[in-house]
């Protein structure tokens, strides 16, 4: 089919909306074949059980919606069954962004609408899309935007706390300051005619109980001189953070807590206190390593495409540590249904790992090591340095987690059930989200979930959420039912989650200092995360 134009238009014979396909065709000449159309459809030839009328040039294809026409101007060449399947297709889009068919509401959602018919047609041919993807496509999600904004609340929280923290500490030493310059001069006044050793006798005394009348005593204040701040100094931000805010920063990031985006940061230097929060956990050697899962499968449970992207980079605090050597260890050949594809090598067959071009690439072949070529080009500080990266296919019996929707179609509901296993019982998958799209304007009924779940009427989709899915509750089930639908409604299924866990079990193993052999303290930290994953 060759659509030319797609148009919304009143009864009255107004356009309402229209979208051009075809780029060779003037305004002059749009705006003809739409003036055309009014005529022909009000015309007495028109009248007749068909929704579609005909010129020497082209073919209107219409469907009459309360109030409006939903028209598609197409060539005469064109397939008319694909043109009426299409025009369905339209028919449903207004329904679905318009809360009704007045005049008012379409104008106020006409660059919705283009957005959503842009989806459907490009350059004047149908894509294969249906009403579910469609919305998502325009709805643009992004669950890393989510994760990221999640985190940076999170982060901002605990700088809020602890600047809290700091204030209290502050106005607590400059209390403890007044109190002790009060009670040593009452106690040098009533010492005056005493003897001297009296007089000392009676200051410590003073002293002593001006410290437990303010909780805390004059040598533990003297032991931290950092703390006390002079001459009404205000608070200092950016200072090194204690343990006591790092294990408050990661336990929320453990929980996962929700907070407010409303909230906002009133200085410029809460930056540097979130810095100092997230780095104060690191190593001065610090590995990250960072995994992206991508896969589609099928409704009967057959995996059409799965890949596995990750990286390893390296941050370095310390210059004494800059050179060096890295072991890894690669236990890829351990995952399930992977036995079969290791080569004479040792290597996995489809699997591609690749090095920095600064690192000995032939070291790493044979011994699993990541060397510098020349210590001359060591690697830089407080910086991260990307040093492995490699890309695997995901077979059947390695993916996490698999699903199985399966809708019952009736005459007055629609039941469906829905049943997740983990696979990988080695891993821990968080924050997990299952994404079900509903057909239109339905309510589902839950009347079993193992989780929670969301209704989002505005996306018309069932949003179920698990905290955690491990090797305890490898299982789960999620029932439904909707008054109305067929299967294509529920589809495509997207997956979320992330994991704490390696999935191709490439880790570090040791670190050592450069040509001295030493072995060196480091920490790690891995996570997995899905860039695309639904079943379709």
């Amino acid at each position: 089919m060759v659509l030319i134009a797609a148009s919304v238009f009143t009864k009255s014979g107004k356009a309402l909306v229209t979208r051009q396909y075809v780029a060779d065709m003037t305004r002059a000449r749009l705006e003809g074949l739409l003036d055309a159309f009014p005529k022909l459809v009000t015309s007495d030839k028109s009248q007749r059980q068909h929704t579609f009328v005909e010129t020497d040039s082209v073919r209107y294809v219409y469907q009459p919606m309360d109030s409006i026409y939903m028209v598609l101007i197409t060539t005469k060449a064109s397939n008319i069954l694909e043109d009426l399947e299409t025009l369905r297709l339209f028919a449903r889009l207004i329904p679905e962004y318009c809360r009704s068919n007045e005049e008012s509401e379409i104008a106020n959602k006409a660059f919705d609408l283009i957005f959503a018919f842009d989806e459907v047609v490009v350059l004047g041919y149908r894509e294969s899309v249906n009403l579910a993807q469609v919305r998502t496509f325009t709805d643009m999600d992004s669950h890393e935007e989510r994760v990221f904004n999640q985190m940076q609340i999170a982060q901002q929280k605990a700088a809020l706390s602890l600047m809290k923290e700091k204030e209290k500490e502050i106005k607590r030493q400059e209390k403890l300051k007044k109190h002790l310059k009060s009670g040593i001069s009452g106690a040098v006044a009533s010492a005056k005619g005493i003897s001297s050793a009296q007089a000392r006798a009676e200051i410590t005394s003073a002293i002593k109980d001006s410290n437990e009348g303010s909780g805390g005593g004059i040598f533990s204040s003297f032991k931290k001189p950092n703390l006390i701040s002079g001459g009404g100094k205000a608070l200092k931000l950016g200072a090194k953070s204690g343990a006591n805010e790092d294990a408050f920063l990661q336990q929320l990031c453990a929980e996962g807590e929700k907070l407010s985006i409303g909230q906002s940061l009133k200085s410029q230097g809460i930056s540097q206190v979130v810095e100092a929060v997230d780095k104060s956990s690191n190593g001065k050697v610090h590995f990250k390593c960072s995994e992206k899962l991508n896969a589609s499968i099928t409704r009967l449970g057959v995996l059409t495409s799965a890949e596995i992207q990750g990286s390893i980079s390296l941050a370095i605090s310390d210059s004494q540590f800059n050179t060096v050597v890295i072991k890894i260890t690669n236990d890829m050949a351990k995952l399930p249904g992977y036995s079969d594809l290791v080569d004479d090598e040792g290597n996995i067959k489809g699997a591609r790992i690749q090095v920095h071009p600064n690192l000995d690439k032939k070291e790493w072949q044979n011994n699993s090591v990541l060397r510098l070529k020349s210590e001359q080009k060591p690697y830089p500080v407080d910086v991260d340095v990307g040093i492995l990266k490699w890309s695997v296919k995901v077979n059947d019996e390695s993916i996490p987690l698999t699903l199985n929707c399966w809708p019952n179609v009736s005459p007055d509901s629609c039941v469906v059930s829905i049943e997740y296993t983990l696979q990988r019982t080695d891993m821990e998958l968080r924050n997990v989200q299952i994404t079900i799209p509903l057909p239109p304007a339905t309510t589902p009924l839950i009347s079993e979930c193992d989780g929670s779940y969301e209704y989002q009427k505005s996306k018309s989709q069932l949003v179920w959420s698990l905290t955690s899915i491990d090797k305890t509750n490898k299982n789960g089930t999620l029932e439904f039912s909707t008054p109305n639908g067929h299967a294509d409604h529920f589809f495509p299924v997207n997956i979320r989650f992330v994991s704490l866990d390696s999935f191709c079990k490439i880790t570090v193993d040791s670190v050592e200092k450069g040509q001295e052999s030493e072995q060196v303290e480091f920490t790690s930290e891995h996570s997995l995360i899905t860039e695309k994953y639904e079943i379709v």
